[in-house]
């Protein structure tokens, strides 16, 4: 698989093929020819003495410091090197990779004024699988991913670390060596080009979109499956009922948990009977209107990714009229408030999805079935504990939907006097959905053992496929089990994309 980078940019699905992918990068002829002609008139003005920010002064708080010609291209060495200042554990590769391919696809905007040696140094180290070692810790957000982006950019030197394939830190050095690579030295103002960017940000924030578009549609399945297990109502499914509130996320979401309930014995146990309870609870009546609103936020924030990734992220940026002007595009304000407002709906997903387990497990709400979901409770637990490891990511997620991007810290003598945390924002985003796909686990192990005891009714195509995906690693019910790992393979399961699959035109 081939992703070529041009002068529109890159697709979200290009930065899932090279980020959790093997994807190589080739850049588009006419790319190279965009970066050449923006870089001829960064010469130009170096050459006529005129003073441009980042070009021939220093940066932040110094920008109205000169420097001399014959410093310019070390200005920029000590700018990458003073910038690489994370601390803390190393940043996923997927997150890295993510990273330096959409500084690359800025770079091949033509709109930062730097040689397309730079842009060929980055895709050489994608194409040879070298992952610069980026700390977590660096990044506020504004001017750019600084930090982040510095530690990439000093592996192009040829200094710094990398991840070694057994996830080890190695030097820079070696591992160029190794692939062939020649260091680069950087001329004026390319430095600048390569780390002032919301390239980490943005890339967290497509990997995010990919994950909550899966597990917000796994969500709908494990909301069926509890509610078919506590003979739950079909009816506030309707869609009727969601037409008359037009939301088009919650009449998704409702028409995925409805046709996953369909031609179920267990359903049909219950569909006459007067004595059933006329209304369900909300976890169970209102599973559209949380995930429905989720999946409606998940559409904003794709929208503004689209917005980014078509952007000059850059400062100061190269216009074609031959004008360098310096922009405030790096701030990351709009991907913050992106990715706190998709924490605090995944939160939400998940926190619904937890009362629906308590709800199963609860004796005197479950509708019958017996206490924990064990056959022998009392010298057995059953699912009583994973409940509170549930509950305790719920309260962990409530702590991590805190907007991150309302916390601004001034820095640089207060020349960067407002930030964005927008790295803070989609770096505990990423956490959140990590979350949630423990919290669903535990639902779907718990809907699955709801369903096996109600046997011999035969559950609905959806309940069917639940069991065949968790039975096989953890049984029926029985007896108490070490949970730890089955919890361990139900995440498997709902991180998974084969269960989701296998129920093909039910979603």
């Amino acid at each position: 698989m081939i992703v070529t980078v041009k002068t529109t940019g890159v697709t979200p699905a290009d930065v899932l093929l090279v980020a959790r992918g093997d994807a190589r990068v080739e850049i588009d002829p006419a790319t190279v020819e965009a970066m050449a002609t923006s870089r001829a008139i960064v010469d130009n003005i170096e050459a006529s003495g005129r003073p441009v920010y980042g070009v021939s002064t220093g940066f932040g708080a110094l920008a109205s410091t000169s420097i001399a010609p014959e410093r310019r291209a070390e200005l920029q060495h000590a700018l990458i090197r003073s910038h690489a200042a994370g601390i803390g554990e190393p940043m996923p590769r997927e997150v890295v990779r993510a990273m330096m391919l959409l500084r690359l696809r800025s770079l091949a905007l033509g709109r930062s004024g730097v040689r397309p040696v730079l842009a060929q140094g980055l895709a050489d180290l994608l194409n040879h699988d070298v992952t610069p070692w980026v700390p977590e810790h660096g990044s506020l957000g504004a001017s750019g991913d600084l930090a982040p982006l510095a530690h990439c950019a000093l592996v192009l030197l040829g200094e710094g670390w990398v991840m070694a394939k057994d996830g080890a830190r190695q030097s820079a050095a070696e591992a160029l060596h190794a692939a062939g690579i020649e260091p680069l030295t950087l001329a004026a103002k390319e430095g600048l080009a390569l780390i002032n960017g919301t390239d980490g940000m943005l890339g967290m924030l497509l990997l995010a979109i990919d994950d909550a578009r899966h597990l917000f549609t796994m969500a709908d399945v494990t909301a069926a499956l509890a509610i078919e297990a506590m003979l739950g109502s079909e009816r506030p499914f309707l869609p009727e009922l969601h037409e008359i509130r037009p939301h088009p996320g919650q009449a998704a979401s409702a028409a995925n948990i409805r046709s996953l309930l369909q031609n179920s014995r267990i359903m049909d146990s219950h569909r006459d009977n007067l004595d059933h309870a006329v209304q369900d609870a909300y976890s169970m009546r209102c599973a559209p209107q949380v995930a429905g609103a989720a999946r409606d936020t998940l559409d904003f924030v794709v929208s503004v990714c689209g917005r980014e990734l078509v952007s000059v992220v850059d400062n100061p940026v190269v216009l074609p009229d031959g004008r360098v002007e310096s922009t405030g595009n790096f701030h990351g304000a709009p991907l913050g408030f992106a990715a706190d407002f998709l924490a605090i709906a995944a939160a939400e997903v998940g926190a619904i999805s937890e009362r629906r387990v308590d709800r199963l497990l609860d004796v005197t709400r479950s509708r019958e079935l017996p206490p924990f979901l064990s056959p022998d409770a009392g010298v057995n637990s059953g699912l009583m504990i994973a409940q509170y490891t549930a509950a305790g990511i719920v309260a962990e997620n409530r702590r991590l939907a805190a907007p991150a991007s309302v916390d601004s810290l001034p820095t640089s003598g207060m020349q960067e006097d407002h930030v964005s945390m927008g790295w803070a924002a989609t770096k505990k985003l990423r956490t959140v959905l990590d979350n949630l796909t423990s919290l669903l686990a535990v639902e779907l192990l718990a809907a699955v053992r709801g369903l096996q005891l109600r046997a011999p009714l035969t559950p609905s195509a959806a309940g069917r496929a639940a069991i065949a995906a968790v039975e096989p690693f953890a049984g029926r019910p029985g007896p108490d089990i070490f949970l730890a790992p089955v919890l361990e393979q139900a995440r498997a399961v709902v991180g998974g994309r084969e269960l989701r699959e296998s129920l093909g035109e039910l979603l």
